[in-house]
């Protein structure tokens, strides 16, 4: 079974910046893309950003050149390193691999406020 376990989030000001991890189990993680995609409340689910498994890295326009997404097979992590964050970054961040293809996990919360 296939399980993702996010981390690192937390309540942060505005400029400021945070780094979110994302653990898969019960999965061949290197060959898969992978993607973070966050949900604020009351908003649907979006996808924020994915990595292919040839480290080709792609975001939405509204994080571009704020976020930056990186992967280490070895440990069947990928990160996201969110700076110069903004209120309406506010949301549960979660990871899946890019067809989102598996459950998804518990997210982690992402609250940018001063």
């Amino acid at each position: 079974q296939v399980e993702f376990v996010e981390s690192g989030g937390g309540l942060v000001q505005p400029g400021g910046s945070l780094r979110l991890s994302c653990t898969a189990s019960g999965m061949n993680f290197s060959v898969y893309s992978m993607a973070w995609y966050r949900q604020a409340r009351g908003k649907q689910r979006e996808w924020v950003g994915g990595i292919s498994y040839g480290n080709t890295t792609n975001y939405r326009s509204a994080v571009k050149g704020r976020f930056t997404i990186s992967r280490d097979n070895n440990k069947n992590t990928v990160y996201l390193q969110m700076s110069s964050l903004i209120p309406e970054d506010t949301a549960a961040y979660y990871c899946n691999t890019a067809g989102v293809d598996h459950s998804w996990g518990q997210g982690t919360q992402v609250t940018v406020s001063s």
